[in-house]
């Protein structure tokens, strides 16, 4: 058995020695074969088009709309060193104390993941026989434009959906016998929480408003005025909470107490969260190989933001900085806004 180094001693080694850590994790190491090999797949399987409804890319060249979510990775990297940094001073939780003893975590992970399985399947149905979409962590048009015909009904159906399957639902099971400081809820450095949060958070918001397709320099300030909360509501009940409440809260201190690794923990949650959101509307389940190039590219596209996610977390102990530093604020009210204002009506 190795003998565990102190921070201090951490701090001291080169810098090459974390770099050539990460890259000799065999996780790692399998994920950016898996990266390449799903790239390739897409390449190969669309023949340079892509069979999803994703309007905001409708006129993007292929090669760039293969790029996005390299990019995007590439910026999640950033953050990650960032976090890293804001974080470097503060005592790290202990996340895996959270969770319960090893096997009792096995159990409790995959019982979730099996209920979350089941959440989207029922989604899956649920919603068109309500004559809507089906449900996903996404609101139909989030993110990749179209579906403005979308009733309001629909969108408090899909919200009120997840917040209770994916948010109320897990919370008050797990919450009978964990503390919140056992799922994440409570901060042990709020000063350090505050400045991650901002940090994080604008240099979020700047990338997107700076790369991405946003139309909020064309709304009114009325527009503004309702949209802008009307979208953090919206989104905040139906995708940030569900989202922070089932992986952040509860999954992660799990898989770390199973794993027993940071790095595979945050590979882990980035899985994770990319696949809570299959049943996404922009995807194409019409053939056998439709539905294998959607899968590949929900992931890759997904996966990037559910590690920041993670690190996040693992970082702070507060399932809140990500939810607030990169989910409520970037991307949905900052890209999705308009979406909501043509739902709505507002003018």
């Amino acid at each position: 058995m190795q003998t565990p180094i102190s921070q201090s001693q951490a701090q001291q080694l080169p810098r090459k020695t974390w770099i050539s850590t990460i890259l000799s994790h065999r996780g790692v190491q399998l994920t950016i074969m898996l990266w390449i090999l799903g790239h390739g797949l897409i390449v190969l399987l669309t023949k340079g088009v892509l069979p999803f409804d994703r309007p905001a890319f409708a006129g993007a060249p292929f090669i760039m709309q293969m790029f996005v979510p390299s990019i995007m990775l590439i910026e999640v990297f950033v953050l990650m060193g960032l976090t890293y940094m804001l974080t470097r001073k503060r005592i790290i939780p202990d996340l895996a104390a959270r969770a319960p003893e090893r096997s009792q975590a096995l159990r409790e992970t995959v019982g979730l993941v099996g209920y979350a399985v089941f959440g989207q399947a029922l989604g899956w149905v649920l919603g068109p026989l309500l004559g809507f979409k089906p449900f996903s962590f996404h609101l139909a048009g989030t993110l990749v434009g179209g579906h403005s015909d979308l009733a309001v009904a629909e969108v408090w159906s899909w919200a009120i959906y997840n917040f209770v399957f994916y948010a109320v639902g897990p919370y008050l099971w797990f919450r009978r016998r964990y503390s919140n400081v056992q799922l994440n809820l409570v901060s042990s450095n709020r000063r350090n929480d505050v400045l991650v949060i901002a940090v994080i958070g604008i240099s979020e918001i700047l990338f997107e408003l700076t790369t991405l397709s946003t139309s909020l320099n064309r709304l009114s300030f009325s527009q503004l005025a309702l949209g802008l909360p009307l979208s953090f509501v919206i989104y905040g009940i139906g995708t940030v909470l569900p989202t922070m409440v089932l992986i952040y809260s509860i999954l992660v201190p799990r898989l770390l107490k199973i794993t027993g690794s940071a790095i595979t923990t945050v590979l882990l949650g980035g899985l994770c969260y990319a696949l809570v959101h299959m049943a996404e509307a922009w995807t194409n389940f019409s053939t056998p190989t439709n539905a294998l190039i959607s899968i590949i590219f929900m992931l890759i596209n997904y996966f990037g933001a559910g590690m920041i996610k993670t690190v996040l977390t693992l970082r702070t102990g507060n399932a809140w900085v990500h939810a607030w530093g990169y989910h409520a604020i970037a991307p949905h009210v900052i890209i999705d806004t308009p979406h909501i204002i043509t739902i709505f009506g507002i003018r």
